[in-house]
């Protein structure tokens, strides 16, 4: 029991798990939206191009979650451009956007004084040194993402499993579409804090999919997918105090080692009761 309480005792620690539970209720809430439409590159994508606004926030002293949500909003505008004005397919602009903010980004922090520390803040985040300015920040963010996801259900739902269907209700894809690109950077803008840019695409996507092998209602994938976060964010917060690891990555790591291990067990159970049944019916024939 020591070993959780002796965590969790200091105030920076506490400071990094609301942060990373608040973290995680934004990502993934929009991340089960992400997974189920199969926008996991435009997730990761989306999540390196906040780096540019980032980066200008660093250098002109500004606040960053400011500059990375404008930064994510050009980018999406930016692949929609693309898309819609070029025989360019959606995967192609989204590798080349992907790898031009990362690059204009990484520039940015260069001309900063102290670039090493900054672009490995940027990058990986910094879980230990939340502050509580930030977690009020991540609150209103989250706040924001967990009304929208409500008010939008019905057209998030008629965009990822019937697009035809949305239109002929008087829903509009391309509006639904913006509307979930614009939550998807907001829940990035509340978690690169606690875990980087880098990183956050591990709980933007891992928790959800790891959820869909257990569940298929979209509320409940949403439910379990959040329990899942929170196991990620305690369990490596908890290796990164004891054992000295970085905590973002720690997290990022542990939210996609549980989607191996619930896959690997589930599919030994579904082979052991397949072979059972196997045996069964032979038996039955033989006698």
């Amino acid at each position: 029991m020591s070993f959780l309480i002796d965590a969790f005792e200091p105030a920076f620690m506490q400071r990094a798990l609301i942060g990373g539970l608040i973290a995680v209720i934004a990502t993934s809430l929009v991340g089960t939206w992400i997974v189920l439409r199969g926008l996991a590159f435009l997730g990761d994508a989306l999540a390196h191009g906040v780096i540019p606004g980032v980066a200008l926030a660093v250098l002109w002293g500004f606040n960053p979650a400011l500059g990375a949500f404008l930064s994510a909003l050009v980018m999406s505008g930016l692949v929609t451009m693309v898309s819609n004005r070029t025989a360019v397919r959606d995967d192609t602009a989204i590798g080349l956007l992907f790898v031009g903010m990362l690059a204009l980004g990484v520039t940015i922090i260069s001309k900063t004084g102290s670039f090493k520390t900054d672009v490995t803040v940027v990058l990986f985040g910094d879980s230990l040194g939340i502050t509580s300015t930030d977690i009020r920040n991540q609150i209103i963010y989250t706040s924001i993402v967990v009304l929208c996801t409500v008010l939008l259900y019905r057209p998030f739902l008629a965009l990822t499993f019937n697009e035809m269907k949305a239109q002929t209700l008087g829903m509009s894809p391309r509006l639904s579409q913006a509307a979930l690109l614009a939550l998807l950077s907001l829940a990035i803008v509340a978690s690169f804090q606690a875990i980087g840019t880098l990183l956050v695409f591990g709980l933007l996507v891992a928790p959800p999919a790891t959820a869909t092998l257990l569940v298929k209602k979209v509320p409940l994938i949403m439910i379990v997918s959040i329990l899942v976060g929170f196991i990620a964010v305690i369990s490596g917060l908890l290796i990164s105090f004891h054992y000295g690891t970085a905590g973002g990555a720690t997290m990022a790591g542990i939210s996609v080692l549980e989607f191996f291990v619930v896959m690997i067990v589930q599919s030994t159970y579904r082979a052991f009761h397949k072979n059972k049944g196997k045996e069964q019916t032979e038996l039955t024939q033989t006698t």
